[in-house]
């Protein structure tokens, strides 16, 4: 043990362990309503949500694994899956022959497209209505610190 540790409260601990065992909760009630209601699994919704913000509906692999927070083989692996349902299509990059580019395919929009708005329904009911607006942007700003402290170190 170094001199000088610092370990969290019993309060804190207490703190922590709510946050992870409530966002664990809200992101499969997420999860298996999306999977209920579209087929889609939240890998493939992040997929499909960042490919139809961008530009002519493609991205090069490495950018979309930045994009969705993915290690590069996670993305080939889920992608190869995703191209076999249609989802998705991999061409070689037109401005680099040594890249690949996902690119959304029209049975991928209309999927993400069906989705979404019971997608945005769940958010509603599970996430926004459980709080007060005063409540909501505390979440807002307690998530900016953290996103602030993990960039800082």
């Amino acid at each position: 043990m170094t001199t000088g540790t610092r370990f969290p409260t019993r309060a804190e601990l207490r703190a922590w362990r709510d946050f992870i065992e409530t966002s664990e909760a809200v992101r499969t009630e997420m999860a298996a309503r999306l999977q209920h209601s579209s087929g889609l699994s939240p890998g493939d919704y992040a997929v499909l949500l960042a490919l139809s913000e961008a530009p002519s509906h493609r991205r090069r692999s490495s950018d979309l694994a930045t994009a969705v927070g993915w290690e590069r083989s996670r993305l080939s692996h889920h992608l190869g899956r995703m191209e076999k349902r249609g989802l998705i299509r991999r061409e070689e990059s037109p401005a680099d022959s040594r890249g690949a580019e996902a690119v959304l395919t029209p049975a991928g929009t209309a999927s993400f497209e069906a989705a979404t708005r019971p997608h945005l329904r769940d958010i509603r009911e599970l996430f926004v209505d459980a709080l007060t607006p005063a409540q909501l942007a505390a979440a807002g700003e307690i998530m900016a610190a953290l996103r602030a402290h993990l960039s800082r170190g």
